[in-house]
Parts: structure tokens; sequence; C-alpha cells
């Protein structure tokens, strides 16, 4: 796990605002919803994780520096 700084967290909540769409790109986790799932972000904890409530169910946090998504305009 990768230590955040404060300017790349504020970044991070920035660009990742509760409610925003977000499609999972990369996770490292047998739990690990699919690949192109998409999912609505609930926040962005202290450490940088984003909190996602997948469309699949799942709610594993994108984790920082290990995972990846990206941000989507998407209307379900």
């Amino acid at each position: 796990m990768r230590i955040i700084s404060k300017e790349q967290l504020l970044n991070l909540r920035e660009k990742y605002p509760a409610g925003c769409r977000v499609e999972l790109l990369k996770m490292d986790d047998i739990q690990a919803p699919r690949i192109g799932t998409k999912g609505t972000v609930v926040g962005v904890d202290d450490i940088g994780s984003i909190m996602v409530r997948w469309d699949s169910g799942s709610s594993l946090s994108v984790a920082f520096g290990e995972d990846l998504c990206r941000r989507i305009h998407d209307d379900r």
C-alpha cells in the first residue's frame, strides 16, 4: 500500500465526489467485481481508497496505488 499525500487525497476527492459513477479497470482481489463493472462512489476515505457501491452488489473499495477505476458519465 502506498502512502497518499494531503494534496493527492484532495485531488481524489475532487475527481471522485460522492454520487459520481465509475467503471472498474483493475482490481487484484479474488472477490473483486468483474472488470468493466460500474458503480456509484460513496466517498474517498482518509487513505485514498475510493469507496464504491458496485452495481453487482459488491462494496469493495478501489485501493489507492493498487486498483484502477475511471469516472464515467452514465445514466445507468
